[in-house]
């Protein structure tokens, strides 16, 4: 009996691998005849496992789906990583997802084995977090996933909008794909009332208007890498400061120094390349361009010309002494 539910142990991990096997093969990481591997098959399925079989050469056994769900196996790896994954989404971007994690990441807890537990506690007893001082809302998982499934079908959305000046907005938009950044998800959309693309904060979306819309012929995306397109949409809206600077080198050089959250790099020729970049401060801006290591020239805005002016004095009293003056 030991040997049949080791077996069968066996075989459910087998089966949980996203592939189909044959019998034969099952039969020969099993060591036993394919006929013990259809009556295994079949007692897995008596014990609720949806174990879906197809014919011919190219057919096999995949577990499928079921109405419930039924045990999982996992191997050590897989449990560690899920019980890291669950303590982190305590403190995710996913509205009213912490309790239910702490539930899941409890039972999962009482079932490890004792190396495991051990290998999870020690991690979290000597991690320390961060605190967060923003106030940063998160997504509601109602509007996530409702949002995700207009994405994956393709069709069109109409919901309420809050604006970054808090004025409320309706929009009718072609939705392409959600991003997450830290705590905040974004949408990736086309809204047709503008006829541009827009980048939406989920946490300002109302729940979609049911039901949504018709289907839509896919366009081409704004970016092949819609992830530094976010970054870089999401960045450039939060700053104070704006800056267009010319650059005294290679575009290829000054973009692998800067972070595409940061600015754009546009090649002028082949020695010379604009950067378009801000910050909230004037200080930090300066910072950040003095990182370079490259010559430029600023003409705008007007308050980061005078403090370069400042710093170059302030640099130049710096050095006074050294150079005998």
């Amino acid at each position: 009996m030991l040997e049949t539910s080791a077996r069968l142990l066996r075989l459910l991990s087998l089966l949980q691998s996203p592939r189909d096997w044959t019998g034969a093969e099952l039969a020969e990481r099993l060591e036993v005849s394919q006929r013990t591997v259809r009556n295994d098959v079949e007692r897995l399925r008596n014990l609720g496992y949806p174990v879906h079989a197809t014919r011919g050469s190219v057919g096999g056994y995949r577990l499928g789906a079921g109405a419930a769900l039924p045990p999982l196996l996992l191997d050590d790896e897989e449990a560690v990583a899920v019980a890291l994954s669950l303590r982190t989404a305590t403190g995710g971007a996913i509205e009213g997802v912490e309790e239910t994690s702490l539930r899941a990441l409890a039972k999962l807890e009482q079932v490890l084995p004792s190396r495991l537990r051990r290998r999870v506690h020690a991690l979290q007893s000597q991690t320390v977090p961060v605190p967060r001082y923003d106030q940063t809302p998160t997504a509601a998982p109602e509007v996530l996933s409702a949002l995700a499934l207009a994405c994956r079908d393709r069709e069109t959305l109409r919901f309420d909008y809050e604006t970054h000046g808090g004025a409320p907005s309706r929009r009718v938009v072609e939705p392409y794909r959600l991003a997450n950044w830290g705590r905040r998800w974004y949408l990736v959309a086309y809204d047709l009332e503008r006829d541009d693309w827009r980048t939406f904060r989920v946490d300002r979306v109302g729940p979609p208007r049911q039901p949504t819309g018709p289907r839509f012929t896919p366009r081409e995306l704004p970016d092949d890498d819609l992830a530094s397109y976010v970054a870089r949409r999401v960045s450039a809206a939060a700053w104070r400061y704006r800056a267009r600077v010319t650059v005294r080198a290679p575009a290829t050089a000054v973009a692998s120094r800067i972070n595409p959250a940061v600015g754009v790099v546009t090649a002028v020729d082949d020695e010379t390349c604009v950067l378009e970049t801000g910050a909230d401060t004037i200080d930090s801006l300066a910072v950040h361009l003095g990182l370079l290591g490259c010559d430029f020239e600023v003409t705008d805005p007007p308050e980061l010309v005078v403090h370069l002016r400042e710093l170059a004095g302030r640099y130049q009293r710096a050095t006074a002494r050294a150079d005998g003056n």
